[in-house]
């Protein structure tokens, strides 16, 4: 009786005690395990950190959404779609007002690619200021993927920033809001993907729409190169699938915006700087831009800093508001950008360029649509007749009454 009683005890103060050891363990963000062997009692500790402090160097909580030292969590949401707006619309069409005025300085259309070399030489220093800004300065996706993105970034941007030595720059920018295109074409014979009515009629819309805007251009345009419509072509294929690239490495890793700014655009300074030398293209660009520092390379700064600022906008308002908003506000914003161009600079003018403008702008929404058909839904034509009865019925009974 006495050793069961003892024996009692003894299990009676173990559970209190491990009761006891867990109760604390949970005030201080521990587990601790109890384990048994040859009636010793042996401990492991594991300590899991508390939510704001860092757990890996791939894991990492950030409530706050900062653009430009500005904390935009202070406000309310409505304030802050107008300081993103605004943001977007401010810094992109000052960003589309330099590039084309770079590119109206006599003789500077051959060195599209120095500008983008002196672009991502901007953006790389004003990637790795914005880093040191940054508690966690760890480079978390790897070299090989940074080295992929890279050689992405640089056939993107060269190859449009080479284009506009062909094309005007409305052109240019329709060129640019028809990436759905080469997305659909990668995703039917690369992946055999199938795409619904929604999204074949849109990319039909743009198809359409680029045809004719770029028959219009040929037509009236006294610059217009066959080259310059390959170039922007490439470049949009590049930008299609760089897109795919970077927010898989950024979700897998999670990575900033700082991050993926500094490494990608300073390794695509390398590349693009040693396909220059090769070339013997840096000489005779240097050689010019040093001729017109204010305005090469002090348009470039402005141009580069302009789009750095830019783009910080258009990822906030993605994360605030979501995609279906941004590619709304960005497709007013590029609108924008042409009504100004004509403004601005004069060039020819044709209302073909209105009409076929409106096909891509539709080809965008019916995009936009076919990814938000549960949050957007268009009324049905049955609905629109029962909801047209109801209405003349209710007129009719107020007249009767």
């Amino acid at each position: 009786m006495d050793l069961t009683q003892q024996a009692g005890d003894i299990e009676n103060k173990r559970v209190e005690e491990t009761n006891k050891d867990n109760s604390e363990s949970i005030e201080c963000s521990k587990i601790t395990m109890d384990l048994k062997f040859n009636n010793s009692r042996k401990y492991i500790s594991i300590t899991v950190p508390s939510k704001t402090q860092t757990m890996s160097p791939h894991i990492k909580s950030i409530d706050d959404i900062v653009v430009l030292g500005m904390n935009l969590s202070k406000f309310n949401k409505l304030t802050q779609f107008f300081i993103c707006v605004a943001g977007v619309f401010v810094f992109y069409l000052i960003y589309g007002y330099l590039q084309e005025l770079i590119f109206s300085v006599e003789g500077f259309k051959s060195y599209g690619w120095y500008l983008t070399l002196v672009q991502f030489a901007f953006y790389s220093i004003f990637g790795l200021i914005e880093l040191q800004l940054i508690q966690d300065k760890r480079r978390r996706i790897p070299g090989k993927t940074y080295m992929i993105i890279a050689f992405l970034t640089v056939g993107t941007m060269g190859l449009s920033n080479t284009s506009l030595g062909y094309l005007n720059y409305p052109t240019q920018v329709i060129f640019k809001c028809c990436k759905l295109i080469p997305v659909m074409l990668g995703g039917v014979f690369i992946q055999g993907k199938r795409y619904n009515v929604a999204d074949v009629s849109a990319a039909i819309c743009m198809s359409l729409g680029l045809i004719w805007f770029t028959l219009a251009d040929s037509t009236i345009a006294p610059n217009f190169n066959l080259t310059g419509v390959v170039l922007i072509s490439l470049a949009l294929c590049a930008d299609a699938v760089i897109g795919n690239v970077q927010e898989k490495a950024m979700k897998l890793h999670n990575a900033s915006n700082s991050e993926m700014v500094l490494y990608s655009y300073s390794i695509g300074f390398v590349y693009i700087l040693l396909g220059l030398t090769c070339t013997s293209g840096l000489g005779p660009a240097v050689t010019f831009c040093a001729k017109n520092p204010i305005r090469t390379y002090g348009y470039a700064f402005l141009f580069s800093l302009t789009g750095y600022f830019g783009i910080s906008f258009v990822l906030a308002l993605i994360k605030i508001f979501g995609a279906l908003i941004a590619v709304t506000v960005t497709t007013g914003r590029k609108a924008m950008t042409i009504v100004l161009s004509f403004i601005f600079f004069a060039k020819p003018f044709t209302f073909q360029y209105v009409w076929s403008g409106f096909l891509v702008v539709l080809g965008i929404f019916l995009n936009v649509y076919s990814k938000n058909m549960d949050k957007v839904r268009l009324p049905s034509l049955y609905d629109l007749i029962n909801k047209s009865v109801e209405a003349r019925k209710s007129r009719t009974l107020a007249q009767t009454v």
